[in-house]
């Protein structure tokens, strides 16, 4: 995937309290689920099965906006095999509705349905076919509603209200009920420094609807208890927030709902909400059996949400020195009938939307709309992707203007460690903007037109088209485009934000074992491995287990927002130094009066002995703890950040900046609109990679997602109907290995002297920065002035 580099500049803190351990921190240690999910041997939520089990099917909406006059289930019942049919009526809780921040998702559509694919009935059957051909027996009279499909017709006055009776504490803020939320950010004056601009430059941009694309669809397992409660094995981000969420639905109290995480198949935000988690559940409850429930793809498309489509509206100004003056923005995200994250969201596009430069007047609103598209939500960038592609695109279209160079524009006005946000937040750790630009774009280009050199022997896939063989070459003319972007770390604007670990040391066999728990949801972003290094870098010890996460033991948090490593690897990190002064201190009660250093040198733990600092071997590990075990479980948490001012949106509400830059160079076909990305080179800041392999692998992965909706992938959604029209990996495409360029990572590491180690989460960030990346390459190649992501041929040849 191209060649690699790594810079860790000298006298770098990293707050490592251990000294080296064999498979400890800063090694590229192998994943245990690697092989297996290579090979095919890795167990997913969708391969559990339980004796007597039953197969649950989901009937969803037709249409996008309806009252539903009547259901009949008869039919249904009437078949063979069926043990189960529940629609609204059969929900056994007080409560009926459920959401991440705002309670406003029915679990079963309650006589109105809000959009294509919402869920109406539930089936459980004995064979998973009977499932499927009896829900399709049930029949539904639907009587259609006015839909809501843009802002126009969501804002309107005269607007069919999505939710009637909103009552939830963002409707005192906003100006229309389809409004989900609203975050301005207001500084300095926008006004008078307009005056002071040289050149003005606008633009309003589109950005499609993009679907998370896991691999793995959705699936999950509830067994019946015999306490009258529920077992369920899932594949999620957020395990408590899940138990939170389900356990008022069904009636029950939380400990008796108990969850496991089962083998995740990918997430990228797409399993931070509800999806079939409640309705498994319920179906096992009704027929006090083991249910199984696995979306195909088909329903998978419609059993998530998304990641918000958004137009966006620009301003910006600089002097003819090259120095910006101003920025003026609106973004409008279409959140779809449902709130999910979406007010997260906001604050994040708001607070995030001047990019990462020096801006002192700003006038910023960010808004959610509520309409009957698809519910969006949370999905890998949260936000800050949809405003790096405008602003960037504003940043190229001043350098044009003023006759600079694009890096150097950049470059000029990039912050740097002390700059101060929109929003009065100090940027408080390494800020290397103008250092990643200089990276990428010092990088050899690869070579031109290499089909030529290649003589007869050339691959047609080095050429857009690829295996089409569509040209040899003709009207392929070559482009090269920059980007740089900014993303926080963690739950923001106050949000308690906090992980748990549980740690426990004892000796196995005669040799010291730590084991360790935490619900942190593994997706595939390999934390299963960090807390491993971390707890033989903090132990000493090389046997480490890890538990199975589940909720027996506190909240993880989620995994998203780059937070992870930070959070729960911080909790792993803590619980572990509490354990080892634990065990000192037992050691100092055994051996203190046999050696004076027990008492007055610093002592470390490692290759399973306590050691001075100086390497003298004062015990064995295993010798102090003989018979004993030392067992803790604490909770960590970041420095605490406040809600955005909700009129001039001031506040200091992320916990962390993190930055990457790309360069992309496409080729492109130009008779035929074809594109072919042929490299994609990123610098990245992580603070400390703590798995390089792992960190170059994330690296490489957002960077893909990012060239996905530069160029192909889009849900399609009917302005119509509101019917999603490419529910399929047929219609909705994704880049395959063939469609992914080199891609040679420039890891930095500047620590952050707050955070663990000095890491910085890292896993969003390439994400941002090589969408507009490949986009500025498109039009510097083609000479068009793209506003839109994804960019189709159509648009390229001029057919629309």
């Amino acid at each position: 995937m191209g060649q690699n580099t790594r810079t860790v500049p000298a006298g770098t803190p990293t707050n490592v309290t251990q000294k080296h351990t064999k498979g400890g921190i800063g090694e590229s240690i192998l994943r245990p689920d690697g092989t297996l999910k290579v090979t095919g041997e890795f167990a997913y939520s969708s391969d559990m099965w339980h004796e007597d089990m039953l197969w649950g099917q989901t009937l969803r909406s037709t249409v996008a906006h309806a009252e539903i006059v009547s259901i009949d289930v008869s039919e249904a019942l009437a078949m063979p095999g069926v043990y189960a049919v529940l629609t609204y009526d059969d929900l056994p809780a007080e409560m009926k509705n459920y959401g991440l921040e705002i309670q406003d998702t029915p679990v079963l559509a309650d006589g109105r349905v809000r959009h294509h694919g919402e869920p109406v009935a539930l089936v459980a059957a004995d064979h998973p076919e009977t499932a499927r051909r009896a829900a399709a027996k049930i029949k539904i009279d639907y009587r259609e509603l006015p839909l809501v499909t843009d802002e126009a017709s969501a804002l309107a006055p005269d607007a069919p209200l999505i939710h009637e009776n909103r009552d939830d504490h963002h409707i005192g803020h906003v100006p229309h009920p389809n409004i989900v939320h609203r975050q301005p950010i207001i500084r300095g004056d926008v006004e008078e420094a307009r005056k002071r601009a040289d050149v003005i430059v606008e633009g309003e941009y589109t950005f499609g609807m993009q679907d998370q694309a896991f691999l793995g669809p959705e699936s999950g397992l509830a067994v019946p208890s015999e306490d009258g409660g529920v077992e369920l094995y899932v594949a999620t981000q957020w395990l408590h927030s899940d138990l939170k969420q389900i356990a008022p639905v069904l009636g029950l109290p939380e400990e008796k709902v108990r969850m496991t995480l089962s083998g995740v198949g990918g997430a990228f935000g797409g399993r931070e909400d509800i999806s079939m988690q409640i309705h498994a559940c319920l179906l096992a409850l009704a027929t006090n059996k083991p249910v199984k429930i696995v979306y195909n793809r088909f329903e998978s498309f419609f059993g998530h949400v998304h990641r918000h489509p958004a137009k966006l509206y620009y301003e910006h100004g600089a002097t003819k020195d090259g120095k910006l003056t101003h920025m003026k923005c609106k973004i409008v995200l279409d959140g779809g009938a449902y709130a999910s994250a979406s007010p997260a969201v906001v604050g994040n596009a708001s607070s995030l939307s001047v990019g990462p430069y020096v801006l002192e007047d700003v006038d910023i609103e960010a808004i959610a709309l509520y309409t009957n598209n698809p519910p969006c939500g949370a999905m890998r960038g949260f936000g800050a992707v949809q405003a790096c592609f405008a602003y960037e695109a504003q940043m190229d279209k001043l350098a044009a203007k003023l006759g600079m160079d694009p890096v150097e524009f950049r470059q000029l006005n990039a912050m740097e460690q002390g700059t101060i946000m929109p929003t009065g937040q100090v940027v408080d750790s390494p800020a290397p903007v103008a250092e990643l630009l200089r990276r990428v774009k010092a990088r050899p280009l690869p070579p031109e037109r290499q089909w030529e050199s290649a003589g007869e022997s050339a691959d047609v896939r080095a050429l857009p088209g690829g295996l089409s063989n569509t040209t040899h070459g003709e009207g392929v003319v070559r482009g090269v485009g920059y980007a740089v972007g900014i993303k926080n770390v963690g739950f923001s604007e106050g949000f308690d934000d906090y992980s748990t670990a549980r740690v426990r040391l004892e000796v196995i066999n005669g040799e010291p074992v730590a084991m360790v728990h935490t619900a942190m949801a593994e997706v595939g972003q390999g934390g299963i491995t960090v807390h491993t290094q971390i707890a033989r870098t903090e132990l000493g010890v090389t046997q480490v287990t890890v538990h199975p996460a589940d909720t027996q033991v506190g909240s993880a948090g989620s995994t998203s927002a780059s937070r992870q490593t930070y959070m729960t690897g911080g909790a792993v990190k803590n619980t572990c130094e509490a354990v080892r002064e634990a065990l000192l201190e037992i050691g100092r009660r055994k051996n203190g009066s046999y050696h004076p250093a027990w008492a007055t040198a610093e002592l470390l733990l490692e290759g399973g002995k306590v050691v001075t600092d100086g390497g003298e071997v004062l015990a064995d590990i295993a010798d102090i703890l003989e018979d004993e075990a030392i067992d803790l479980e604490l909770e960590f948490r970041h420095a605490p950040t406040e809600p955005f001012d909700l009129v001039t949106g001031q506040g200091n509400g992320h916990v962390q900046y993190t930055f990457a830059a790309h360069r992309a160079v496409v080729e492109v076909d130009t008779e035929l609109g074809l594109v072919k990305v042929v490299e994609l080179a990123t610098a990245q800041d992580v603070g400390k990679a703590l798995n390089m392999l792992s960190v170059v692998g994330q690296i490489q992965g957002g960077t893909t997602q990012g060239l996905g909706i530069a160029i192909m992938e889009e849900i399609i959604v009917d302005p119509k109907t509101a019917k999603v029209r490419n529910p399929s990996f047929t219609d909705y495409l994704i880049p395959t290995i063939l469609d992914t360029p080199t891609i040679p990572v420039d890891v930095l590491e500047l620590a952050d002297p707050k955070a663990p180690y000095g890491l910085r989460g890292m896993g969003e960030a390439p994400t941002l920065s090589s969408t507009p990346a490949v986009i500025a390459a498109i039009r510097q190649a083609t000479g068009l002035e793209i506003d839109k992501t994804p960019i189709r041929p159509e648009a390229l040849t001029g057919t629309l």
